[in-house]
């Protein structure tokens, strides 16, 4: 299963550098939030660069707008907890040193009030 969960982060950051096209940027303090859209309109991912590096959270969004992930960056590494939703569950994934160091999944019913 932590196979199958890493293939989804590996999956969920490729889509933040695979757009095609060009995102909403906003000067946010010292940081630059970045929205990208779906084809439809509605948000893809939205985040922060810091000096051209991903930093801080980043919410992807699939195309009706419900929410896929939640990954949070420090500098271009990917640190701490990640989720991952789908329909039937909710994956944490807990980052070290840029690497995976811990997979937890929780059924539907006790997801409801994670953001």
């Amino acid at each position: 299963m932590k196979k199958y969960i890493v293939i989804g982060a590996v999956l969920i950051t490729g889509m933040i550098f695979a757009q095609t096209p060009k995102p909403q940027l906003e000067a946010i303090g010292n940081k630059v939030k970045a929205t990208y859209f779906h084809e439809n309109g509605k948000v893809q991912q939205v985040g922060f660069y810091k000096e051209g590096k991903l930093d801080g959270k980043w919410t992807s969004y699939d195309n009706e707008g419900n929410k896929l992930a939640i990954a949070e960056y420090n500098k271009g590494e990917k640190v701490g907890k990640w989720f991952f939703w789908n329909n039937s569950t909710l994956s944490e994934v807990d980052y070290a040193n840029n690497q995976v160091a811990s997979v937890k999944n929780w059924k539907k019913e006790a997801i409801a009030n994670v953001d």
